[in-house]
């Protein structure tokens, strides 16, 4: 059995998290180490370990995620761009166990990213 994470215990509000939005599929928060002017984490509230754990039935989550991200840039007044990241792993960045998408943007996001 995994243990819970602190994106469950966010969900299942447990610890407090500056919500920006919610559904019956995912929740939106400000990120609390915001490497942007503008940093949502959205996060499913299915547990999906990491990236490369999905199957076939999360796609219309991982849909729901990235037009949720869609919702917020909008209403973040994030019209000259953004960025979505998803880090996968160890190595690829993640460091909570629970799939999560960054939203970020306010500023020039430079390229490559790290």
């Amino acid at each position: 059995m995994m243990s819970v994470n602190i994106f469950q215990k966010i969900i299942d509000r447990e610890i407090p998290a500056n919500i920006v939005y919610e559904d019956e599929k995912c929740l939106a928060f400000h990120d609390v180490r915001p490497q942007a002017p503008t940093h949502i984490l959205i996060i499913p509230k299915k547990v999906i370990r990491t990236h490369a754990d999905l199957v076939a039935e999360d796609a219309p989550v991982l849909g729901h995620i990235h037009l949720v991200a869609v919702k917020l840039a909008k209403q973040l007044g994030l019209t000259s761009g953004y960025r979505l990241v998803i880090n996968c792993d160890a190595d690829g960045g993640q460091t909570v166990p629970h799939l999560h998408m960054h939203l970020l943007g306010g500023r020039s996001l430079g390229w490559p990213p790290g």
